[in-house]
Protein backbone atom coordinates (compact mmCIF):
# COMPACT_ATOMS: atom_id res chain seq x y z
CA UNK A 1 0.00 0.00 0.00
CA UNK A 2 1.21 3.69 -1.18
CA UNK A 3 2.58 5.62 1.83
CA UNK A 4 0.16 9.13 2.20
CA UNK A 5 2.98 11.73 2.38
CA UNK A 6 0.66 14.46 3.35
CA UNK A 7 -0.55 12.22 6.07
CA UNK A 8 3.08 11.04 7.03
CA UNK A 9 3.75 15.13 7.29
CA UNK A 10 0.70 15.76 9.30
CA UNK A 11 1.51 13.35 11.72
CA UNK A 12 5.18 14.84 12.06
CA UNK A 13 4.05 18.18 12.45
CA UNK A 14 2.12 16.72 15.42
CA UNK A 15 4.58 14.70 17.03
CA UNK A 16 6.86 18.62 17.09
CA UNK A 17 3.54 19.88 19.14
CA UNK A 18 3.23 17.69 21.41
CA UNK A 19 7.06 17.98 22.18
CA UNK A 20 6.00 21.33 22.31
CA UNK A 21 3.56 20.46 24.77
CA UNK A 22 5.80 18.02 26.78
CA UNK A 23 8.09 21.24 27.50
CA UNK A 24 5.41 23.45 28.43
CA UNK A 25 4.10 20.84 31.24
CA UNK A 26 7.65 19.83 32.01
CA UNK A 27 10.43 22.43 31.70
CA UNK A 28 13.79 20.91 31.25
CA UNK A 29 12.95 18.16 29.48
CA UNK A 30 15.58 16.97 27.07
CA UNK A 31 14.25 16.34 23.46
CA UNK A 32 15.74 13.51 21.31
CA UNK A 33 13.98 12.61 17.99
CA UNK A 34 10.21 12.13 16.81
CA UNK A 35 9.53 10.86 13.23
CA UNK A 36 6.65 10.00 11.88
CA UNK A 37 5.68 6.06 11.66
CA UNK A 38 2.92 4.06 10.26
CA UNK A 39 -0.68 5.79 11.72
CA UNK A 40 0.97 8.05 13.88
CA UNK A 41 4.16 9.17 15.35
CA UNK A 42 6.39 9.06 18.63
CA UNK A 43 8.74 11.10 20.45
CA UNK A 44 11.73 10.44 22.57
CA UNK A 45 12.21 12.13 25.78
CA UNK A 46 14.62 12.80 28.73
CA UNK A 47 12.91 13.47 32.00
CA UNK A 48 15.85 13.30 34.27
CA UNK A 49 16.42 16.88 34.28
CA UNK A 50 12.96 18.35 34.64
CA UNK A 51 13.12 21.15 36.61
CA UNK A 52 9.92 20.26 38.94
CA UNK A 53 11.94 16.45 39.35
CA UNK A 54 8.30 14.87 37.68
CA UNK A 55 8.42 12.49 34.93
CA UNK A 56 4.62 11.87 32.98
CA UNK A 57 3.14 8.77 33.01
CA UNK A 58 0.25 7.48 31.08
CA UNK A 59 -2.26 9.16 33.56
CA UNK A 60 -0.94 11.94 32.90
CA UNK A 61 -1.77 11.91 28.66
CA UNK A 62 -5.04 13.73 28.74
CA UNK A 63 -3.17 17.11 30.20
CA UNK A 64 -0.46 16.76 27.31
CA UNK A 65 -3.23 16.18 24.38
CA UNK A 66 -4.92 19.09 26.32
CA UNK A 67 -1.82 21.23 25.94
CA UNK A 68 -1.34 20.09 22.77
CA UNK A 69 -4.84 21.35 21.53
CA UNK A 70 -4.48 24.60 22.88
CA UNK A 71 -1.03 24.89 20.68
CA UNK A 72 -3.18 23.68 17.67
CA UNK A 73 -5.89 26.76 18.36
CA UNK A 74 -3.08 28.89 17.60
CA UNK A 75 -2.98 28.86 14.24
CA UNK A 76 0.99 28.83 14.16
CA UNK A 77 3.30 28.92 11.17
CA UNK A 78 5.89 25.87 10.88
CA UNK A 79 8.50 27.99 10.10
CA UNK A 80 11.60 26.43 8.24
CA UNK A 81 15.23 27.80 8.28
CA UNK A 82 18.74 26.51 7.20
CA UNK A 83 21.36 27.09 9.20
CA UNK A 84 25.29 26.33 9.41
CA UNK A 85 26.75 23.37 11.97
CA UNK A 86 27.96 26.06 14.26
CA UNK A 87 24.69 28.24 14.48
CA UNK A 88 22.83 24.71 15.15
CA UNK A 89 25.12 23.92 17.80
CA UNK A 90 24.75 27.09 19.50
CA UNK A 91 20.83 26.64 18.86
CA UNK A 92 20.55 23.44 20.50
CA UNK A 93 23.37 24.10 23.32
CA UNK A 94 21.29 23.24 26.10
CA UNK A 95 20.13 19.20 24.32
CA UNK A 96 22.52 17.06 24.59
CA UNK A 97 20.92 14.32 22.03
CA UNK A 98 20.59 17.17 19.37
CA UNK A 99 24.03 18.38 19.81
CA UNK A 100 25.17 14.87 19.22
CA UNK A 101 23.17 14.57 16.01
CA UNK A 102 24.76 17.61 14.67
CA UNK A 103 28.17 16.51 15.35
CA UNK A 104 27.60 13.43 13.23
CA UNK A 105 26.55 15.80 10.54
CA UNK A 106 29.00 15.35 7.56
CA UNK A 107 30.28 18.94 7.18
CA UNK A 108 29.13 21.00 4.19
CA UNK A 109 25.76 18.83 5.03
CA UNK A 110 22.53 21.48 4.87
CA UNK A 111 21.24 21.75 8.63
CA UNK A 112 17.40 22.73 9.06
CA UNK A 113 15.06 23.70 11.86
CA UNK A 114 11.46 24.38 12.27
CA UNK A 115 9.43 26.87 14.32
CA UNK A 116 5.78 26.88 15.54
CA UNK A 117 4.58 28.72 18.58
CA UNK A 118 8.72 29.42 19.98
CA UNK A 119 9.43 25.95 19.66
CA UNK A 120 12.55 25.30 17.88
CA UNK A 121 13.36 21.77 16.70
CA UNK A 122 16.55 20.29 14.70
CA UNK A 123 14.29 18.94 11.96
CA UNK A 124 15.07 17.89 8.00
CA UNK A 125 10.82 18.19 7.37
CA UNK A 126 8.78 18.43 5.85
CA UNK A 127 5.92 19.87 7.57
CA UNK A 128 2.40 21.19 6.99
CA UNK A 129 2.25 24.78 6.12
CA UNK A 130 0.68 25.82 9.85
CA UNK A 131 -0.75 23.89 12.98
CA UNK A 132 -4.39 24.36 11.57
CA UNK A 133 -3.87 21.51 9.03
CA UNK A 134 -3.89 19.49 12.21
CA UNK A 135 -7.19 18.08 13.43
CA UNK A 136 -7.29 18.77 17.03
CA UNK A 137 -10.02 15.69 17.40
CA UNK A 138 -7.68 13.15 14.87
CA UNK A 139 -5.07 12.21 17.58
CA UNK A 140 -4.42 10.36 20.42
CA UNK A 141 -1.37 9.21 22.85
CA UNK A 142 -1.30 6.09 23.17
CA UNK A 143 1.22 4.31 25.11
CA UNK A 144 4.58 4.88 26.49
CA UNK A 145 7.83 2.87 26.49
CA UNK A 146 11.59 3.03 27.29
CA UNK A 147 13.79 3.54 24.56
CA UNK A 148 17.95 3.13 24.16
CA UNK A 149 19.23 6.28 22.22
CA UNK A 150 20.07 5.51 18.76
CA UNK A 151 19.32 2.11 19.42
CA UNK A 152 22.27 1.42 21.02
CA UNK A 153 21.83 -0.41 24.45
CA UNK A 154 25.18 1.15 25.69
CA UNK A 155 23.31 4.39 25.33
CA UNK A 156 20.80 5.86 27.61
CA UNK A 157 17.71 4.95 28.35
CA UNK A 158 14.84 7.71 27.14
CA UNK A 159 10.77 7.54 27.53
CA UNK A 160 9.55 7.22 24.02
CA UNK A 161 5.69 8.08 23.97
CA UNK A 162 3.71 7.11 21.33
CA UNK A 163 0.55 8.55 19.44
CA UNK A 164 -1.99 7.61 16.46
CA UNK A 165 -2.65 10.69 14.21
CA UNK A 166 -5.41 10.75 10.98
CA UNK A 167 -6.96 13.29 9.23
CA UNK A 168 -10.22 13.02 10.83
CA UNK A 169 -11.35 11.90 14.22
CA UNK A 170 -13.83 9.27 12.45
CA UNK A 171 -10.34 8.05 11.10
CA UNK A 172 -9.30 7.80 14.60
CA UNK A 173 -12.55 6.20 16.02
CA UNK A 174 -11.79 3.06 13.26
CA UNK A 175 -8.35 2.97 14.15
CA UNK A 176 -9.24 2.84 18.12
CA UNK A 177 -12.16 0.32 17.31
CA UNK A 178 -9.09 -1.98 15.27
CA UNK A 179 -7.00 -1.40 18.15
CA UNK A 180 -9.60 -3.16 20.75
CA UNK A 181 -10.46 -5.54 18.27
CA UNK A 182 -6.35 -6.25 18.05
CA UNK A 183 -6.55 -6.42 22.01
CA UNK A 184 -9.16 -9.22 21.92
CA UNK A 185 -7.31 -10.97 19.24
CA UNK A 186 -3.98 -11.05 21.17
CA UNK A 187 -1.73 -14.01 20.48
CA UNK A 188 -0.20 -13.78 24.17
CA UNK A 189 -4.20 -13.76 25.93
CA UNK A 190 -5.64 -16.63 23.37
CA UNK A 191 -2.04 -18.51 23.58
CA UNK A 192 -3.03 -18.63 27.56
CA UNK A 193 -6.85 -19.36 27.26
CA UNK A 194 -6.17 -21.70 24.56
CA UNK A 195 -3.39 -23.58 26.36
CA UNK A 196 -0.84 -23.19 23.60
CA UNK A 197 2.28 -21.92 24.94
CA UNK A 198 4.33 -20.17 27.67
CA UNK A 199 7.21 -17.88 27.94
CA UNK A 200 9.03 -18.03 31.22
CA UNK A 201 10.39 -14.90 32.25
CA UNK A 202 13.67 -16.78 33.52
CA UNK A 203 14.10 -17.30 30.04
CA UNK A 204 13.44 -14.84 27.72
CA UNK A 205 12.92 -14.97 24.05
CA UNK A 206 12.34 -18.87 24.25
CA UNK A 207 8.84 -20.78 23.74
CA UNK A 208 7.46 -23.16 26.11
CA UNK A 209 5.11 -24.70 23.52
CA UNK A 210 2.12 -27.32 25.01
CA UNK A 211 0.30 -29.85 23.56
CA UNK A 212 -2.16 -28.04 21.91
CA UNK A 213 0.01 -25.40 20.14
CA UNK A 214 3.12 -28.02 19.67
CA UNK A 215 0.06 -29.91 17.34
CA UNK A 216 -0.54 -27.08 15.42
CA UNK A 217 2.98 -25.86 14.75
CA UNK A 218 3.60 -29.55 13.61
CA UNK A 219 0.71 -29.36 11.81
CA UNK A 220 2.37 -26.05 10.11
CA UNK A 221 5.75 -27.51 10.18
CA UNK A 222 4.51 -30.63 7.86
CA UNK A 223 1.91 -28.88 5.64
CA UNK A 224 5.18 -26.64 4.41
CA UNK A 225 7.41 -30.03 4.42
CA UNK A 226 4.81 -31.41 1.76
CA UNK A 227 4.51 -28.08 -0.56
CA UNK A 228 8.15 -27.64 -0.67
CA UNK A 229 9.41 -31.71 -1.39
CA UNK A 230 6.61 -31.25 -4.02
CA UNK A 231 8.31 -28.49 -5.59
CA UNK A 232 11.32 -29.63 -6.02
CA UNK A 233 13.26 -29.30 -2.83
CA UNK A 234 15.61 -31.35 -0.76
CA UNK A 235 15.48 -31.40 2.91
CA UNK A 236 18.07 -31.04 5.02
CA UNK A 237 19.38 -30.93 8.23
CA UNK A 238 22.74 -28.74 9.89
CA UNK A 239 24.41 -28.54 13.11
CA UNK A 240 22.87 -25.97 15.39
CA UNK A 241 26.68 -25.30 16.82
CA UNK A 242 29.44 -24.32 14.74
CA UNK A 243 33.24 -22.82 14.62
CA UNK A 244 34.02 -18.93 14.52
CA UNK A 245 35.78 -20.04 11.40
CA UNK A 246 32.85 -20.36 9.42
CA UNK A 247 30.89 -17.57 10.73
CA UNK A 248 34.10 -15.33 10.08
CA UNK A 249 34.98 -17.03 6.42
CA UNK A 250 30.82 -16.62 5.90
CA UNK A 251 30.93 -12.35 7.09
CA UNK A 252 29.01 -12.63 9.91
CA UNK A 253 31.34 -12.86 12.66
CA UNK A 254 32.29 -9.38 11.17
CA UNK A 255 28.99 -8.08 10.58
CA UNK A 256 26.33 -10.01 13.07
CA UNK A 257 28.43 -11.43 16.14
CA UNK A 258 26.94 -9.10 19.03
CA UNK A 259 23.71 -10.96 17.90
CA UNK A 260 25.36 -13.97 18.29
CA UNK A 261 25.64 -16.88 21.33
CA UNK A 262 29.39 -17.42 21.87
CA UNK A 263 30.07 -20.44 23.42
CA UNK A 264 33.82 -22.44 24.27
CA UNK A 265 34.84 -26.03 24.10
CA UNK A 266 38.35 -27.33 24.05
CA UNK A 267 39.81 -23.75 23.48
CA UNK A 268 38.34 -23.54 20.11
CA UNK A 269 35.25 -20.40 19.62
CA UNK A 270 31.56 -22.11 18.45
CA UNK A 271 28.41 -20.03 17.97
CA UNK A 272 24.88 -21.15 18.23
CA UNK A 273 23.74 -20.45 14.94
CA UNK A 274 21.55 -17.18 13.67
CA UNK A 275 20.62 -18.22 10.26
CA UNK A 276 21.22 -21.33 8.54
CA UNK A 277 22.45 -19.77 4.95
CA UNK A 278 26.50 -21.40 5.70
CA UNK A 279 25.39 -24.55 6.20
CA UNK A 280 23.93 -24.88 3.21
CA UNK A 281 27.08 -24.22 1.31
CA UNK A 282 28.84 -26.65 3.59
CA UNK A 283 26.39 -29.25 2.06
CA UNK A 284 26.83 -27.52 -0.87
CA UNK A 285 30.96 -27.99 -0.93
CA UNK A 286 31.07 -31.31 0.53
CA UNK A 287 31.50 -32.67 -3.29
CA UNK A 288 32.47 -31.59 -6.59
CA UNK A 289 29.47 -30.29 -8.65
CA UNK A 290 28.61 -30.09 -11.88
CA UNK A 291 26.33 -27.65 -13.77
CA UNK A 292 23.80 -30.48 -14.58
CA UNK A 293 22.90 -30.65 -10.50
CA UNK A 294 22.27 -27.05 -10.42
CA UNK A 295 19.52 -25.74 -9.45
CA UNK A 296 19.84 -27.46 -6.00
CA UNK A 297 17.67 -26.61 -3.94
CA UNK A 298 17.80 -27.16 -0.26
CA UNK A 299 15.00 -26.88 2.46
CA UNK A 300 16.08 -26.27 6.18
CA UNK A 301 13.81 -26.14 9.19
CA UNK A 302 16.54 -25.43 10.73
CA UNK A 303 16.40 -23.86 14.60
CA UNK A 304 17.93 -20.30 15.07
CA UNK A 305 19.32 -18.50 18.13
CA UNK A 306 19.42 -14.43 17.84
CA UNK A 307 20.26 -12.45 21.11
CA UNK A 308 17.74 -10.21 20.50
CA UNK A 309 17.21 -7.04 23.20
CA UNK A 310 14.96 -8.22 25.96
CA UNK A 311 13.10 -4.76 24.91
CA UNK A 312 12.78 -6.10 21.79
CA UNK A 313 10.78 -8.81 22.43
CA UNK A 314 7.14 -9.31 22.13
CA UNK A 315 5.10 -12.73 22.90
CA UNK A 316 6.10 -15.35 20.14
CA UNK A 317 6.42 -12.03 17.19
CA UNK A 318 9.61 -11.55 18.08
CA UNK A 319 12.14 -14.32 20.20
CA UNK A 320 15.16 -15.20 20.32
CA UNK A 321 14.74 -18.87 19.59
CA UNK A 322 12.99 -19.63 16.33
CA UNK A 323 12.63 -22.08 13.10
CA UNK A 324 12.39 -20.75 9.42
CA UNK A 325 10.86 -22.50 6.78
CA UNK A 326 14.23 -21.92 5.27
CA UNK A 327 15.84 -22.80 1.80
CA UNK A 328 18.98 -22.08 -0.09
CA UNK A 329 18.63 -22.07 -4.05
CA UNK A 330 22.50 -22.72 -5.67
CA UNK A 331 22.16 -22.27 -9.52
CA UNK A 332 23.67 -20.35 -11.97
CA UNK A 333 22.89 -16.79 -13.28
CA UNK A 334 21.05 -18.06 -15.80
CA UNK A 335 18.61 -19.93 -13.67
CA UNK A 336 17.52 -17.14 -11.27
CA UNK A 337 14.65 -15.47 -13.30
CA UNK A 338 12.87 -19.07 -13.65
CA UNK A 339 13.98 -19.72 -9.90
CA UNK A 340 12.55 -16.65 -8.32
CA UNK A 341 9.27 -16.80 -10.34
CA UNK A 342 9.17 -20.68 -9.27
CA UNK A 343 9.30 -18.92 -5.63
CA UNK A 344 6.51 -16.53 -6.39
CA UNK A 345 4.35 -19.23 -7.28
CA UNK A 346 5.03 -21.25 -4.46
CA UNK A 347 4.38 -18.28 -2.27
CA UNK A 348 1.32 -17.46 -3.86
CA UNK A 349 -0.19 -21.05 -3.17
CA UNK A 350 0.51 -21.20 0.40
CA UNK A 351 -0.62 -17.71 1.13
CA UNK A 352 -3.87 -18.60 -0.89
CA UNK A 353 -3.90 -21.43 2.12
CA UNK A 354 -4.48 -19.27 4.68
CA UNK A 355 -6.46 -16.39 2.62
CA UNK A 356 -3.68 -14.14 2.88
CA UNK A 357 -3.27 -13.92 -1.63
CA UNK A 358 -6.27 -10.95 -1.73
CA UNK A 359 -3.99 -7.79 -0.82
CA UNK A 360 -0.84 -9.43 -1.15
CA UNK A 361 2.00 -6.74 -1.59
CA UNK A 362 5.48 -7.01 -3.01
CA UNK A 363 8.43 -4.89 -2.64
CA UNK A 364 11.62 -4.83 -4.82
CA UNK A 365 14.07 -3.66 -2.75
CA UNK A 366 17.12 -2.06 -4.94
CA UNK A 367 20.90 -1.46 -3.81
CA UNK A 368 21.54 0.67 -0.77
CA UNK A 369 24.52 2.87 -0.42
CA UNK A 370 26.54 0.22 1.73
CA UNK A 371 27.03 -2.45 -0.77
CA UNK A 372 29.56 -4.80 -2.57
CA UNK A 373 29.39 -5.54 -5.76
CA UNK A 374 29.43 -3.31 -9.41
CA UNK A 375 26.57 -1.62 -10.64
CA UNK A 376 26.54 -3.83 -13.63
CA UNK A 377 25.83 -6.60 -11.87
CA UNK A 378 23.49 -5.26 -9.18
CA UNK A 379 21.18 -3.46 -12.17
CA UNK A 380 20.76 -6.87 -13.97
CA UNK A 381 19.89 -8.73 -10.44
CA UNK A 382 17.38 -6.01 -9.99
CA UNK A 383 15.79 -6.74 -13.46
CA UNK A 384 15.92 -10.39 -13.03
CA UNK A 385 14.07 -10.40 -9.67
CA UNK A 386 11.48 -7.57 -11.54
CA UNK A 387 11.16 -10.16 -14.64
CA UNK A 388 10.51 -13.28 -12.14
CA UNK A 389 8.14 -11.50 -10.10
CA UNK A 390 5.98 -10.18 -13.51
CA UNK A 391 5.86 -13.86 -14.44
CA UNK A 392 4.47 -15.37 -11.25
CA UNK A 393 1.97 -12.95 -12.10
CA UNK A 394 2.68 -10.35 -9.49
CA UNK A 395 3.15 -6.88 -9.26
CA UNK A 396 5.82 -4.93 -7.35
CA UNK A 397 6.91 -1.80 -5.88
CA UNK A 398 10.13 -0.47 -5.50
CA UNK A 399 12.11 0.24 -2.31
CA UNK A 400 15.00 2.19 -3.44
CA UNK A 401 18.07 1.54 -1.18
CA UNK A 402 16.59 -0.99 0.83
CA UNK A 403 18.39 -3.94 -0.34
CA UNK A 404 20.80 -6.24 1.77
CA UNK A 405 24.57 -5.22 1.04
CA UNK A 406 25.11 -8.46 -1.20
CA UNK A 407 22.17 -7.76 -3.25
CA UNK A 408 18.26 -6.97 -3.71
CA UNK A 409 15.47 -8.89 -2.65
CA UNK A 410 11.97 -9.45 -3.05
CA UNK A 411 9.11 -8.46 0.28
CA UNK A 412 5.85 -10.01 0.39
CA UNK A 413 3.48 -7.82 2.93
CA UNK A 414 0.30 -9.99 3.46
CA UNK A 415 -2.44 -8.02 4.83
CA UNK A 416 -4.62 -9.86 7.94
CA UNK A 417 -8.54 -9.68 8.48
CA UNK A 418 -7.65 -6.25 10.65
CA UNK A 419 -5.89 -5.11 8.08
CA UNK A 420 -2.76 -4.69 9.30
CA UNK A 421 0.34 -5.67 7.30
CA UNK A 422 2.59 -8.53 7.76
CA UNK A 423 6.34 -9.01 6.24
CA UNK A 424 6.96 -12.55 5.92
CA UNK A 425 7.92 -13.94 2.70
CA UNK A 426 11.33 -12.68 1.38
CA UNK A 427 13.78 -14.26 -1.21
CA UNK A 428 16.85 -12.75 -1.94
CA UNK A 429 19.75 -12.52 -4.57
CA UNK A 430 23.01 -13.15 -3.17
CA UNK A 431 26.52 -13.08 -5.49
CA UNK A 432 28.76 -12.71 -2.32
CA UNK A 433 28.66 -15.73 0.25
CA UNK A 434 29.28 -18.52 -2.72
CA UNK A 435 32.35 -16.27 -3.83
CA UNK A 436 35.44 -16.54 -3.54
CA UNK A 437 36.15 -13.97 -0.82
CA UNK A 438 33.69 -16.05 1.54
CA UNK A 439 32.56 -20.29 1.27
CA UNK A 440 34.16 -20.25 -2.03
CA UNK A 441 31.23 -22.12 -3.87
CA UNK A 442 32.51 -24.08 -7.15
CA UNK A 443 30.86 -26.14 -9.64
CA UNK A 444 32.27 -27.32 -13.13
CA UNK A 445 30.41 -25.61 -15.83
CA UNK A 446 29.32 -27.39 -19.78
CA UNK A 447 32.44 -25.43 -20.55
CA UNK A 448 35.03 -27.65 -18.00
CA UNK A 449 35.84 -24.71 -15.95
CA UNK A 450 34.98 -23.59 -12.22
CA UNK A 451 32.16 -21.08 -11.93
CA UNK A 452 30.83 -19.81 -8.91
CA UNK A 453 27.31 -20.12 -8.22
CA UNK A 454 24.71 -17.78 -7.20
CA UNK A 455 22.30 -18.32 -4.08
CA UNK A 456 19.13 -17.76 -3.34
CA UNK A 457 17.88 -17.22 0.22
CA UNK A 458 14.23 -17.33 0.40
CA UNK A 459 11.06 -18.13 3.13
CA UNK A 460 7.41 -18.28 2.46
CA UNK A 461 6.07 -18.02 6.13
CA UNK A 462 9.46 -16.82 7.57
CA UNK A 463 9.95 -17.53 11.23
CA UNK A 464 7.25 -20.33 12.33
CA UNK A 465 6.99 -18.90 15.52
CA UNK A 466 5.93 -15.33 14.04
CA UNK A 467 3.57 -16.82 11.91
CA UNK A 468 2.00 -18.96 14.45
CA UNK A 469 1.21 -15.91 16.52
CA UNK A 470 0.25 -14.09 13.38
CA UNK A 471 -2.24 -16.92 12.65
CA UNK A 472 -4.06 -16.94 16.10
CA UNK A 473 -4.60 -13.10 15.85
CA UNK A 474 -6.18 -13.37 12.45
CA UNK A 475 -8.14 -16.08 13.16
CA UNK A 476 -8.77 -14.86 17.08
CA UNK A 477 -7.84 -18.70 17.40
CA UNK A 478 -10.56 -19.85 15.41
CA UNK A 479 -8.58 -21.25 13.22
CA UNK A 480 -9.63 -23.54 10.25
CA UNK A 481 -10.16 -27.61 11.09
CA UNK A 482 -7.64 -28.28 8.67
CA UNK A 483 -4.56 -26.50 11.17
CA UNK A 484 -6.68 -26.92 14.87
CA UNK A 485 -5.67 -28.25 17.44
CA UNK A 486 -9.18 -30.58 18.00
CA UNK A 487 -11.09 -30.64 15.03
CA UNK A 488 -13.69 -32.11 16.75
CA UNK A 489 -15.32 -32.68 20.36
CA UNK A 490 -18.02 -35.13 21.15
CA UNK A 491 -20.18 -33.77 23.82
CA UNK A 492 -22.81 -36.71 25.15
CA UNK A 493 -26.12 -35.23 26.41
CA UNK A 494 -25.72 -36.77 29.74
CA UNK A 495 -23.53 -39.41 31.29
CA UNK A 496 -25.42 -42.43 30.14
CA UNK A 497 -24.28 -41.90 26.59
CA UNK A 498 -20.47 -41.69 27.66
CA UNK A 499 -19.65 -44.97 25.73
CA UNK A 500 -20.80 -44.05 22.57
CA UNK A 501 -19.18 -40.71 22.81
CA UNK A 502 -15.53 -42.25 23.23
CA UNK A 503 -16.84 -44.99 20.48
CA UNK A 504 -17.39 -41.82 18.03
CA UNK A 505 -14.30 -40.50 19.24
CA UNK A 506 -12.03 -43.25 18.82
CA UNK A 507 -13.08 -43.94 15.58
CA UNK A 508 -12.71 -40.58 14.06
CA UNK A 509 -9.13 -40.72 15.55
CA UNK A 510 -8.42 -43.52 13.57
CA UNK A 511 -9.36 -41.94 10.47
CA UNK A 512 -6.58 -39.27 11.46
CA UNK A 513 -9.41 -36.69 12.74
CA UNK A 514 -8.22 -34.62 16.30
CA UNK A 515 -10.66 -35.31 18.44
CA UNK A 516 -11.30 -35.13 21.83
CA UNK A 517 -14.44 -36.73 23.78
CA UNK A 518 -15.91 -34.79 26.63
CA UNK A 519 -16.84 -37.17 29.23
CA UNK A 520 -16.95 -36.06 32.75
CA UNK A 521 -19.22 -35.03 35.09
CA UNK A 522 -19.95 -31.59 34.08
CA UNK A 523 -23.38 -31.00 32.16
CA UNK A 524 -23.56 -30.86 28.58
CA UNK A 525 -24.39 -26.76 28.41
CA UNK A 526 -21.09 -25.96 30.22
CA UNK A 527 -19.22 -28.07 28.26
CA UNK A 528 -20.47 -26.52 24.58
CA UNK A 529 -19.63 -23.24 26.08
CA UNK A 530 -15.99 -23.80 27.25
CA UNK A 531 -15.04 -25.35 24.28
CA UNK A 532 -17.01 -23.04 21.73
CA UNK A 533 -15.50 -20.17 23.54
CA UNK A 534 -11.87 -21.41 24.45
CA UNK A 535 -11.20 -23.85 21.77
CA UNK A 536 -13.29 -22.61 19.14
CA UNK A 537 -13.37 -26.02 18.16
CA UNK A 538 -14.82 -26.28 14.54
CA UNK A 539 -17.52 -29.21 14.88
CA UNK A 540 -19.28 -29.88 18.10
CA UNK A 541 -20.93 -33.25 18.03
CA UNK A 542 -23.85 -34.07 20.34
CA UNK A 543 -24.59 -37.51 21.27
CA UNK A 544 -27.67 -38.54 22.68
CA UNK A 545 -30.54 -41.81 22.32
CA UNK A 546 -31.11 -41.32 18.51
CA UNK A 547 -27.68 -40.81 17.59
CA UNK A 548 -26.87 -43.83 19.00
CA UNK A 549 -29.48 -45.76 18.21
CA UNK A 550 -28.72 -44.62 14.33
CA UNK A 551 -25.17 -44.41 14.80
CA UNK A 552 -25.03 -40.89 14.00
CA UNK A 553 -23.89 -37.49 15.52
CA UNK A 554 -25.56 -34.29 15.48
CA UNK A 555 -22.91 -31.52 14.97
CA UNK A 556 -23.01 -27.91 15.62
CA UNK A 557 -20.98 -25.90 12.70
CA UNK A 558 -18.63 -22.90 14.49
CA UNK A 559 -20.25 -19.55 13.97
CA UNK A 560 -22.28 -20.81 11.45
CA UNK A 561 -25.66 -19.22 11.32
CA UNK A 562 -26.69 -21.12 7.40
CA UNK A 563 -25.76 -24.24 9.03
CA UNK A 564 -26.06 -24.12 12.66
CA UNK A 565 -26.57 -28.16 13.01
CA UNK A 566 -27.19 -31.28 10.92
CA UNK A 567 -27.22 -34.55 12.03
CA UNK A 568 -25.17 -36.63 9.64
CA UNK A 569 -23.76 -40.44 9.65
CA UNK A 570 -20.32 -41.16 11.59
CA UNK A 571 -19.41 -42.13 7.65
CA UNK A 572 -20.29 -39.09 6.39
CA UNK A 573 -18.85 -36.67 8.79
CA UNK A 574 -15.70 -38.63 8.70
CA UNK A 575 -15.79 -37.80 4.77
CA UNK A 576 -17.16 -34.12 5.34
CA UNK A 577 -13.91 -33.30 7.78
CA UNK A 578 -11.30 -35.06 5.98
CA UNK A 579 -12.35 -33.60 2.69
CA UNK A 580 -12.18 -29.91 4.56
CA UNK A 581 -8.41 -30.97 5.70
CA UNK A 582 -7.11 -32.23 2.09
CA UNK A 583 -8.00 -28.97 0.39
CA UNK A 584 -6.97 -27.19 3.60
CA UNK A 585 -9.98 -25.27 2.90
CA UNK A 586 -9.80 -21.89 5.33
CA UNK A 587 -13.19 -22.02 6.27
CA UNK A 588 -15.83 -24.41 8.34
Amino acid sequence: MAVDEKLQMVRHSCAHVMAEAVLNLYPGTKIAIGPAIENGFYYDFDFSTTTTNTKPTEADFAAIEKEMRKILAGNHQFVRKEVSKEEALKLFADQPYKIELIKDLPDGETISTYEQDGYLDLCRGPHVESTKEINGQAFKLTKMAGAYWRGDSDKAMLTRIYAVCFYKPNDLKDYLAMLEEAEKRDHRKLGAQMDLFHIDPEDPGQIFWHPNGWQMYVTLQDYMRQKVLADGYKEVNTPAVMPRSLWERSGHWGHYQKNMFVTESEKRIFSIKPMNCPGALEIFNSRSRSYKDLPLRLAEFGHCVRNEPSGTLHGIMRVRGFVQDDAHIICTDEQVESEVAKFCRLLKDVYKDFGFDKNLVVKLSTMPEDHVGDLETWQRAEKSLGAACNAAGLEYEIQPGEGAFYGPKLEFKLYDTLGREWQCGTIQLDYQLPSAERLNAQYIGADNQKHHPVMLHRAVLGSLERFMGILIENYAGAFPAWLHFEQAAVVPVNPEFADYAQKVADELAAAGIRVNAYTDDDNMKNKIKMISTEHRTPYILVVGANEQNEGTVTVRFRFSSKLPQKTMKIEEFKEYVLEKVRTHYNGI
